[in-house]
């Protein structure tokens, strides 16, 4: 059972600061880095609004939060979704889950498996493998499935090739054994699977890692005066709630 309560306690905990961002080089590469404490901040994700209309955009969940008094900070897309721009596999959204997991091998990049699920909880955010969270089965107030894992346990994909030609703008996100750190990227050029996951595990330090999508990313880094709208609406974002300035 979800731990609702635990989920409208920390949505009235005002985020202590603002997520970090930064620009980052590593191996050649370029990338736009935010940082997040989950046990500071508020992070969660967001897909329809309450009269289930998309949100498809930052712009439409900050002008939905300012209504409340609050605002967004940084955002990014959550993962993989269908022409509908509903969630291709599991997905949770204040406590509420909406797609089961999906735990079967299939076409493109969600199905190259394993695969994986960023899970939120109460003061933390967790990457799990998949196989790793149906037998752990945390109790997540939000959560989003995506593929496939660059890091597992501190090991690269199997699959990712160093010589690799396969080469887009990526973003993924990686997070901390205990859960207290969480690092979203985008490169800010084209990269292969085996660069970006090595962002993670070789340069960020952080033991699991999971790529959200690549071509259709996105990013909202108002630090950084970044704020990516695109010409389509996304499907699941995650973002950083704060009070409204």
């Amino acid at each position: 059972m979800i731990r609702l309560a635990a989920f409208a306690l920390l949505l009235c905990v005002s985020a202590a600061q603002a997520a970090e961002c930064r620009k980052e080089t590593y191996d050649g590469n370029a990338y736009t880095l935010c940082e997040v404490a989950p046990a500071e901040e508020q992070l969660r994700l967001f897909l329809w609004d309450s009269d289930d209309l998309l949100f498809g955009h930052f712009g439409s969940i900050d002008r939905a939060l300012r209504q409340q008094g609050k605002q967004l900070g940084f955002a990014m897309n959550a993962g993989m979704y269908h022409e509908d721009r509903a969630p291709v596999g599991h997905y949770i959204e204040q406590g509420q889950q909406q797609r089961r997991v999906i735990s079967s091998a299939g076409p493109g990049n969600f199905g190259l498996l394993p695969n994986g699920i960023l899970c939120l909880r109460e003061g933390r955010a967790d990457v799990f493998e998949t196989s790793a969270y149906l037998a752990q089965n945390p109790q997540c107030y939000g959560a989003t499935q995506s593929g496939p894992m660059l890091v597992i346990d501190g090991a690269l994909h199997p699959r990712f090739l160093p010589d690799s030609t396969s080469r887009y703008i990526r973003n993924g996100v990686g997070t901390s054994a205990d859960g207290k750190r969480a690092v979203f990227a985008i490169s800010d050029n084209t990269v292969t699977f085996h660069e970006f996951g090595s962002l993670f595990r070789d340069h960020l330090k952080l033991p699991n890692a999971l790529y959200l999508d690549g071509n259709v990313s996105r990013i909202r880094a108002p630090g950084l005066g970044r704020d990516d709208a695109g010409f389509t609406p996304l499907g699941p974002i995650i973002g950083v709630v704060e009070r409204a300035k």
